[in-house]
C-alpha cells in the first residue's frame, strides 16, 4: 500500500492486523519501505531469527574445527561416511521407515 493510504486507514489497518486478516508492505515511489505486522508475526520472526543465528553459530564452530583442512579432504571424507550411511541403509530399510 502506498505510505499516504496507510496514513489514511491507520486505525482500520491496525485492526486488521491485530485480528490477523492481514499484513501491509507500505510503499514510497512504488518501492517496498516497511511492513506491518501483528506482535503475534513479530514474535515468530524474532524466534525464527534466533534459531537461525544458533544454527550458524554451529556451522561457524565446525567451520573452525576444520579450518586447517583442505576442503579436497573434507568432501572426501563426507563421501565416505555417506557412502557407509547408504549402504547400512539398504542392508537395513527399516531404520529409514522408523526415521519417517
Amino acid at each position: 500500500m502506498k505510505a499516504s493510504d496507510v496514513r489514511q486507514q491507520w486505525s482500520q489497518l491496525l485492526n486488521k492486523v491485530f485480528r490477523n486478516q492481514t499484513r501491509i508492505v507500505v510503499e514510497k515511489s512504488g518501492i517496498p519501505v516497511a511492513a506491518v505486522i501483528s506482535a503475534e508475526d513479530l514474535t515468530r520472526l524474532t524466534r525464527l531469527e534466533e534459531q537461525r543465528e544458533r544454527n550458524f553459530a554451529v556451522l561457524d564452530e565446525i567451520g573452525e574445527k576444520f579450518k586447517d583442512i583442505p576442503a579436497e579432504e573434507i568432501e572426501q571424507e563426507v563421501g565416505k561416511a555417506l557412502s557407509e550411511v547408504r549402504k547400512k541403509n539398504r542392508r537395513n530399510p527399516s531404520i529409514i521407515r522408523n526415521a519417517l
